[in-house]
């Protein structure tokens, strides 16, 4: 063997494994495929100068389909063709030739099919080109091909040609010869014209001339009578010609990404279009040319001005999918019902307040889209969860009186100390903490020390009786603590307001004050409003004020400038990964977006470029307030309203909804129900009864309640759907208890619970009374270490939670749908539970997540009776990452961490990582995200 170099030993091994494992069949043809592997004995070898020594099996003369695919090959040896006498399909894609290989040639008596795409060619060859004569079949897409031969047209045999993905500028005249073309794609190429050769080709079924600058096509592109599917995507056409519409054959075309602002009147023509895709064009009006056309079974109309949609589309009976989303669409028309056979209908991104009666008629519609309308009728929460829910919703409007509910879900969020909880005392209470100006004479009925805020706080304020307006104010806590819960709270639909103390707020401060909740509520409610209001505006000098604002303003400018420019970043990687194709892609997981399928990718671009379209809408400028200044509040007051009255800004805030579900959210919350922790769904169905609601009609109301935050039912929950948690007060003071980190406030309820239980037990003898003194010390000193380890391990067994929960849970029953509930949210599950199993008298241990304080995993050991700490996973393991835009989102990794419980065994939790058995296999899951951002 001549040079034995590591190309060299590439190449054997990739023949010699290929002889032993790759024979399969292609269309009843003997196959080999070759890969980079192995090597055998008794094999033929063939020399070449340029190439690595080829060990062939012997009995290469037999295979008629050979895949040299994905080996990094630049040349392929002369005499090749002679040992490959049977051979009829060639595939040489995924290497480095730059042009066709010459010992190609050998084969053109008997080739049929060659590719040779994703290489490096930039020519061809004429006379290698010239003795495929036989070829059907040729895919020269993915090289850099400026030009191509005149000599392709002498392959009078061919069938399919691909030369997409070059850099083409015109096509040869000779192409018109090829008589027996069916399939031809020139997409993402640099033609400026339509080539005209192209008009010979009566045979031509399918074309693909995407992504060129045509600017205009033939008026006589009639002459292809046989085409049937035509690509002219990004093709910038501003009109078609009328000759188009003779092209009586086409059942699929895609012209989407134009600029066509109306189709030729005769485009009813083409009576046997199954698929027409208009996508992102300038229609400003529905074609009416496209409503004759009767036999239409799926329609793309996105991204388009359209306004209206007409009521003659009924008459296009055999639509599967229709597609309407982000266009400026105010209504439907009654007739969209009679689409029954509709599978997919997306709607997103319009301006549709009100869907027709008896929308429930498209009930075989699987995929459906509707977010980002002013939905009120039905509300966006029952249009969310599907057409079976908006059914129901109308047969019971239908039933029932409708009523109209103008109220507003308002968050107060910021940083701890901003001066929240005081605000919405002074707004919901209409007081103020004093006049120290004389000016005013607004008596105070607070206290003099502010309020203190006990946690997580929810307010009913009826801001407008005359006008019925009401606010729900969620008072958001700023400790740390709580952001593993916070998310929760964050909807859609809802007033957010940003508080900051502007008394000690710094410019430097900025990003844990300001910016860090924008990003959270941007990550979690797109185009959500957001207005900003400086508390202790009175401790601030006037130009210190007017400095202070400016700054915030301009930081906010700032970061929304920075975001939107890595969103746009992200999204050009997305594209440059697509213009790689799944293929490409796959070939190394060092690739962007490894493995990852074309339609993932189009998913995740449509969501950057949705989180560009969707900015928070930040309400300008920041409004400083004073509570000592009943004249700020009552300013801050018109404003809240004033921007919920808004009809561009909350265009749903008076949503139409059943009188009867009303009247149902009205009877959970009037006793005696309403002091109860949760109620049985038989309870919830006898209050609906009282409302008007039969049981079969009870599911989508009481879904709607959850949707819209008034109650929680978790119907998908095996252990939740029997129960109706209506006391959210209640169960906000129950998490306030787990999310307050104050151990002698821990310790405290702990001895308070204990000592309701030992009391009744009588007088006792002096040395009975010292044993009780003695056992009291035991148990506060066990009541101590159970404290420490929920604060540092985030672990509590089931008895010490019940009685940090008094008097919130009573009986065990309670106690175990609270813990049901609680991992439902993410918040703890149960450690030591065995799957499908009880525990047999054991004592249940759960984990909090968010409490774990050790990097690294050790504290389950004592209770599981293991020990993994400090144990490392050897074998070889999966890495998945996820990436945020613009920061982690608190909380998310001790969410997670309680959502893969039913998954893993044999677990063991650190603050950031986790170390964990699927089955036989280890897992480790690690927060990067805790040293990137913390």
């Amino acid at each position: 063997m001549a040079g034995t170099g590591s190309g060299n030993l590439k190449t054997v091994r990739l023949w010699r494994d290929a002889a032993l494992r790759a024979r399969k069949l292609r269309s009843n043809l003997r196959q080999l495929t070759l890969s980079a592997a192995g090597g055998c004995s008794g094999a033929d070898q063939i020399d070449s100068p340029n190439t690595p020594q080829l060990m062939l099996p012997a009995n290469i003369g037999d295979i008629e389909v050979l895949n040299l695919g994905n080996n990094g090959l630049e040349e392929v040896p002369d005499g090749l063709g002679s040992a490959l006498g049977s051979l009829r399909v060639l595939v040489l894609r995924r290497n480095r030739f730059t042009r066709l290989p010459p010992a190609v040639a050998e084969l053109g008596h008997h080739l049929t099919e060659l590719d040779v795409s994703h290489n490096r060619l930039s020519v061809l060859g004429a006379e290698v080109v010239s003795a495929l004569r036989e070829l059907r079949k040729l895919n020269l897409s993915h090289n850099q091909l400026p030009s191509l031969p005149a000599q392709l047209g002498a392959l009078v045999h061919l069938e399919e040609l691909d030369v997409s993905f070059n850099r083409l500028t015109h096509l040869p005249d000779s192409l018109s010869c090829l008589f027996r073309l069916r399939t031809l794609d020139v997409d993402h190429n640099q033609l400026t014209v339509f080539p005209r050769q192209l008009l010979q080709l009566v045979a031509l079924e399918e074309l693909d001339v995407s992504s060129n600058r045509l600017r205009g096509l033939p008026e006589d592109i009639n002459a292809l009578r046989a085409l049937k599917i035509l690509w002219l995507s990004g093709a910038e056409l501003g009109t078609l010609p009328s000759g188009f519409c003779e092209l009586a054959s086409l059942e699929s075309l895609m012209l989407d990404n134009n600029g066509l602002q109306a189709l030729p009147a005769q485009f009813s023509r083409l009576q046997r279009l199954k698929m027409l895709n208009l996508s992102s064009n300038l229609f400003e009006e529905f074609p009416a040319a496209l409503l004759p056309l009767a036999g239409l079974e799926e329609l793309y109309l996105s991204r388009n001005q359209l306004t209206s949609v007409p009521s003659l589309i009924s008459g296009l009976g055999h639509l599967l999918t229709l597609w309407l989303d982000n266009n400026r669409i105010r209504y439907l028309p009654d007739s969209i019902v009679e689409l029954t056979g509709l599978e997919e209908l997306v709607l997103q991104g319009n301006q549709i307040a009100v869907l027709p009666d008896n929308f429930g008629q498209l009930s075989r519609v699987g995929l459906w889209k509707i977010k980002d309308n002013p939905l009120i009728q039905p509300p966006y929460e029952v249009c969310m969860k599907g057409i079976p829910y908006i059914a129901a919703y109308q047969k019971e409007l239908a039933h029932s009186q409708p009523a109209v509910q103008p109220r507003l879900k308002l968050l107060l969020m910021g940083h701890k100390a901003a001066g929240k909880t005081l605000l919405r005392h002074c707004l919901t209470e209409g007081r103020v903490e004093g006049n120290q100006g004389g000016g005013d004479k607004e008596k105070s009925y607070l206290p003099s020390s502010p309020p203190v805020s006990k946690g997580i706080e929810v307010t009913s304020w009826t801001a407008d009786a005359s006008r019925g307006l009401r606010f729900i104010v969620y008072d958001l806590a700023g400790d740390e603590s709580y952001e593993v819960i916070q998310p929760f709270f964050l909807s859609p639909g809802a007033l957010y307001v940003l508080v900051v103390n502007l008394a000690t707020y710094e410019p430097l401060r900025f990003p844990t004050t300001v910016g860090s909740f924008l990003h959270r509520v941007g990550a979690r409610v797109p185009h959500a409003v957001v207005c900003i209001v400086g508390t202790h505006a009175d401790l601030c000098g006037e130009q210190e004020l007017e400095e202070k604002c400016l700054d915030i303003h301009r930081q906010i400018a700032l970061q929304e400038k920075h975001d939107a420019e890595g969103l746009s970043r992200l999204a050009q990687v997305v594209d440059e990964a697509l213009a790689r194709d799944f293929e490409l892609r796959s070939a190394s997981p060092h690739a962007a977006y490894y493995g990852v399928s074309d339609k993932n990718l189009r998913r995740r671009k449509a969501h950057f470029q949705y989180l560009l379209n969707h900015r928070l809408q930040i309400l300008s400028p920041v409004l400083p307030v004073s509570c000592r200044d009943p004249r700020q509040l009552q300013r801050l007051r018109d404003k809240l309203l004033s921007v919920a009255e808004h009809r561009e800004i909350f265009p749903n805030l008076h949503r139409v909804l059943p009188r009867s579900w009303q009247v149902l959210e009205e009877l959970h919350f009037q006793p005696p129900q309403a002091q109860r922790l949760w109620l049985s769904w038989w309870d919830s169905a006898r209050l609906g009864l009282q409302a008007g609601l039969t049981e079969d009609r009870l599911q989508s109301a009481l879904s709607y309640l959850h949707e819209s935050g008034k109650l929680l039912y978790f119907e998908d929950s095996p252990a939740l759907k029997e129960h109706v948690f209506h006391n959210l007060s209640r169960l906000i003071d129950i998490l306030n208890v787990f999310f307050q980190r104050d151990p002698s406030l821990l310790l405290h309820k702990l001895l308070l619970g204990t000592s309701g239980e030992s009391e009744g037990e009588g007088e006792s003898s002096p040395l009975k009374a010292l044993s009780t003194q003695s056992q009291d010390t035991l148990r506060a000193t066990q009541l101590h270490h159970y404290v420490e380890g929920f604060l540092l391990h985030g672990l509590l067994p089931a008895h010490v939670i019940r009685l940090l929960l008094k008097p919130h849970v009573q009986a065990q029953q309670d106690l175990q749908l609270l813990l049901e509930l609680l991992e439902k949210m993410g918040l703890c599950y149960c450690l030591n539970k065995p799957k499908g199993k009880p525990l047999n008298g054991s004592t249940a241990w759960y984990k909090f997540p968010c409490y774990v304080q050790n990097e690294v995993p050790h504290a389950e050991a004592w209770i599981n009776g293991t020990n993994l700490a400090g144990q490392s996973f050897v074998a070889e393991q999966l890495q998945i990452e996820y990436s945020f835009p613009f920061t982690f989102p608190p909380g998310l990794f001790a969410r997670y961490s309680v959502q893969i419980n039913s998954h893993v065994v044999h677990r063991s939790d650190g603050k950031l990582q986790i170390f964990a058995y699927r089955g036989k296999v280890p897992v480790v899951l690690v927060s990067w995200s805790s040293y990137l951002f913390d």
